[in-house]
């Protein structure tokens, strides 16, 4: 079989553009860098199974939440809605019949990710589901994954403390920040940015970051 690139194979001019976008070099300083920091609601956390309902999207430029850059987006599943899903996030079945499905769905986040390094809390999540979603659209995750966890885990080890809440609300509030509307896809991506400038700016002070740094905090 021919082998055919990514950008050729990419579905739509979305993606595309995402494939072809140059990325920062992991040695920006930290406030020098572009971020997408993303937070998705899923009907559950098998990425074979589950699926994506819920997206929020905040951009960070120099240090700063751009919040006027905000992208919420809904997807519609292929099959109903637990129970236990609904009681989390408040999304139900009924709520999504007239909304795009993921292949539609999607595009607004992939373009709001171009040429940003993505910002998620406990990575695997969303590096699970995310991939499967760019991989519908010929596209893999590109750049370094910076997780919010994990750095919170770096800076308490500095600091020679207990180990950092893995819960986002606790960890937000462990550092006197706002906790923004849970399990809402754009209120979780609003309290990671913030969590997400605190944790850099806390570690900065120990020894200058970039985004090689922040990525490889473990």
């Amino acid at each position: 079989m021919r082998y055919v690139p990514l950008i050729r194979r990419a579905k739509s001019l979305t993606a595309r553009t995402y494939a072809r976008a140059p990325l920062e070099s992991g040695a920006t300083p930290w406030r020098q860098a572009h971020y997408c920091v993303v937070d998705l609601e899923l009907s559950g956390l098998d990425p074979k199974n589950d699926e994506i309902i819920s997206y929020g999207a905040v951009p960070i430029d120099a240090g700063r939440i751009m919040a006027g850059g905000a992208v919420y987006g809904l997807c519609r599943p292929t099959r109903a809605l637990s129970e236990g899903s609904v009681l989390i996030h408040g999304i139900r079945t009924v709520d999504l019949v007239e909304v795009p499905e993921i292949d539609e769905a999607i595009l607004p986040l992939v373009e709001a990710m171009t040429g940003r390094t993505l910002v998620v809390h406990v990575s695997w999540v969303e590096r699970s589901f995310l991939g499967r979603a760019f991989a519908r659209q010929a596209l893999r995750l590109r750049g370094p994954v910076i997780d919010t966890f994990e750095l919170g885990q770096s800076l308490s080890l500095m600091r020679k403390e207990s180990p950092a809440p893995r819960a986002l609300d606790e960890l937000a509030r462990s550092m006197s920040l706002p906790v923004h509307q849970q399990h809402h896809a754009l209120g979780d991506a609003l309290t990671t940015a913030q969590v997400f400038l605190a944790l850099a700016s806390h570690l900065d002070e120990y020894e200058p970051q970039t985004l090689r740094s922040l990525s490889r905090a473990k």
